[in-house]
C-alpha cells in the first residue's frame, strides 16, 4: 500500500480550504466562536479541522470513505487484518478487546497488574477475572509480566476461558515470550488479548520486543500518542482474524458504544499521519530513540548511587526482551525515594518525568527526544548524586505483596451491590465493593466482589502510616471501606 498518503488528513485540509458557511457543531465555527486567547494559542488551521461526521469527512461509527482507507493503511502498517482509531484512548480499545470476547459469568485470565480500564472491562461485561501474579523483581522493586508456566498452570486450571490478557510491554519495557503465550493459549483454542499501550515502535524496528501482531495475538490495544507521535487519546486496536477466534464486526460495534459520536477529527487526523510517519520512518525513528537511550543508560550506570537495567536482567522466564527507551533508574542507593527524585529534578531542572515509585523514576526516550534533551537528564542526575550521595541511610528494599484474596463476587455484582461503608481496619472478612491499589508497586491489593482479609488490612495500614500514595477507595483517607450489606435472615 501507498503509505505516502493521508486520506483523512488531506480530506480535512481540503474541506476547510473550500472554507463552507458551516450551519453544524461545533459551534465555534471554524474559531470564530471561541475565546480568543485560546484561539490565538491553538492557531486557526487546528480549528479548522475541528470538525464533525459529515459526509464528505466520513463517520468513525460506520466508516466507508476517509476514515476507512485510513484504517486500512494502519492495518497495514501494524501487520494487522483490521485496526480500528481510538479516540476514547487505549484505555477504550482495551474495553472493547474484552467486552467483545467476555459476556457475563465467563473466565478472564489476566495479570494482576493491570490497567484499570481492564478491571473496568470486567465489570462491565461481567466476567470473572482470574488473576495471575506477576513476575517481581527484588533488585529494583518493580513488576515484570506473567510468565510461560503461570499461563499454563491458570489454563489447565481454567480452560474453559473465553480469554488470556497480556501486558506486552510492561510499563517498564519488559516483555515475556509473547509467541509462546499466544501459542499455548490458541492450543486451549483461547484468544490472546494484549495490552500493548506502550509498544507502539515495537511494530517498527527488529531490536525491540516482538509485537503481538507479530506474534499471532487476536487482539492489541497500542498506544500511537504515547510513543508514535499522535495526540493524546488517540490510539489504535489491531486485530487478527486469522485464527478464528474474533469476529470484526463485533468489535466495531463494540468500540462504537463506547465511542463519543462527537468524534474528534483532529485526533483521527494525527492518527492518520502519524501512521504515515511511522510506515516509512518508523524504524529510522525506532533507532534514533533506541541509541539515544542507550547512550542515557551507559552515562547513569557511571554515576554513584544510581543504577539502570539494560540486558544484564534478561534471561527469565518473565524478563525475554527489552525495550531500552524505557529508561528505569533505580535511587535506592542515594538514600532517596523515587517521589522524592521526581520532586527534585521537577524544580532543579525543571525536568518531568514519566512515573515515580518508592526506589524509582522511569524516562521515556522517544523520537521526540534530542541528544540536548537526554544530556539535561544525565546533567541533573549528575548533580543528584552529588547532592544525595553518602549523605542518607540507604532503604531497605521491601517487596512485599499479599496473597491475592479470595473472589466471592463477579466484580461487577459486588460494584453494583448493596453496599454500606465501615471502619477499614474492622473490614475483615468483608467482600469488598471498591478498589484499592497500593503503589509501590502498582499490583491491586482489593478488587470489588474480594474478601478482605487482616493481611490485606496490615499491608494497606502500613502504606498509609509511612505516606506512600494509595488509591481507588472513596475514602481517599482509607478510613473507610464499602462492602456488601451482608442481609439478615428474614423469619
Amino acid at each position: 500500500m501507498d503509505h505516502s498518503v493521508t486520506p483523512l488528513f488531506t480530506a480535512l485540509k481540503e474541506h476547510a480550504g473550500n472554507n463552507p458557511v458551516q450551519f453544524h457543531i461545533p459551534g465555534h465555527k471554524k474559531g470564530l466562536g471561541t475565546d480568543q486567547e485560546f484561539r490565538a494559542f491553538i492557531g486557526d488551521n487546528a480549528l479548522s479541522i475541528d470538525l464533525i461526521n459529515i459526509a464528505p469527512l466520513d463517520d468513525l461509527h460506520q466508516p466507508t470513505g476517509v476514515i476507512e482507507q485510513a484504517q486500512k493503511l494502519a492495518a497495514d502498517a501494524f501487520g494487522a487484518d483490521y485496526t480500528f482509531f481510538s479516540v476514547q484512548g487505549t484505555s477504550g480499545a482495551i474495553m472493547t478487546m474484552i467486552m467483545s470476547v467476555c459476556s457475563p459469568g465467563d473466565k478472564i485470565i489476566v495479570p494482576r497488574n493491570v490497567h484499570k480500564s481492564v478491571l473496568s472491562a470486567i465489570i462491565f461485561s461481567g466476567a470473572k477475572p482470574v488473576f495471575v501474579s506477576p513476575a517481581q523483581d527484588h533488585n529494583v522493586g518493580i513488576d515484570h509480566g506473567i510468565t510461560i508456566s503461570s499461563v499454563r498452570k491458570a489454563l489447565k486450571r481454567h480452560p474453559d476461558a473465553k480469554a488470556v490478557l497480556v501486558i506486552n510491554p510492561t510499563y517498564f519495557g519488559v516483555s515475556a515470550d509473547l509467541k509462546e503465550i499466544v501459542d499455548l493459549a490458541h492450543s486451549y483454542h483461547i484468544p490472546v488479548l494484549v495490552d500493548e499501550a506502550h509498544g507502539v515502535l515495537i511494530h517498527f524496528h527488529e531490536d525491540l520486543p516482538m509485537s503481538a501482531m507479530q506474534a499471532g495475538a487476536d487482539m492489541a490495544a497500542t498506544s500511537v500518542h504515547k510513543l508514535g507521535g499522535s495526540m493524546t487519546q488517540s490510539s489504535v486496536l489491531n486485530v487478527n482474524t486469522k485464527n478464528g477466534y474474533i469476529n470484526p464486526f463485533r468489535v466495531q460495534t463494540i468500540i462504537s458504544m463506547l465511542t463519543t459520536t462527537s468524534t474528534s477529527y483532529i485526533l483521527l487526523a494525527s492518527l492518520d499521519t502519524s501512521r504515515r510517519n511511522l510506515a516509512l520512518h518508523g524504524r529510522e525513528m525506532a533507532s534514533r530513540a533506541i541509541e539515544m537511550a542507550q547512550h542515557a543508560r551507559r552515562s547513569i550506570n557511571e554515576i554513584e548511587g544510581l543504577y539502570c537495567f539494560g540486558d544484564d536482567i534478561l534471561g527469565g522466564e518473565a524478563t525475554y526482551s527489552l525495550d531500552p527507551t524505557k529508561v528505569t533508574i533505580h535511587v535506592r542507593h542515594l538514600g532517596i525515594t523515587g517521589y522524592e527524585t521526581e520532586n527534585w529534578l521537577r524544580e532543579k531542572y525543571n525536568i518531568e518525568v514519566e512515573l515515580s515509585d518508592m526506589y524509582n523514576i522511569l524516562c521515556l526516550i522517544t523520537p521526540g527526544d534530542t541528544p540536548n534533551t537526554v544530556e539535561t537528564l544525565i546533567t541533573a542526575l549528575k548533580e543528584l548524586s552529588q547532592e544525595h550521595h553518602n549523605r542518607n541511610e540507604i532503604n531497605e528494599l521491601i517487596v512485599k505483596v499479599p496473597e491475592i484474596p479470595q473472589l466471592s463476587l463477579i466484580p461487577r455484582d459486588a460494584f453494583y451491590g448493596d453496599t454500606e461503608v465501615i471502619p477499614f481496619k474492622e473490614s475483615a472478612g468483608r467482600i469488598i465493593a471498591e478498589f484499592i491499589y497500593v503503589y509501590p508497586p502498582g499490583i491491586p491489593i482489593l478488587l470489588p466482589g474480594e474478601v478482605i482479609s487482616q493481611d490485606n488490612i496490615d499491608y494497606i495500614t502500613d502504606h498509609v502510616d509511612v505516606g506512600l500514595p494509595v488509591k481507588g477507595p472513596e475514602d481517599r483517607s482509607i478510613q473507610n471501606v464499602k462492602v456488601i450489606i451482608e442481609a439478615d435472615a428474614i423469619f
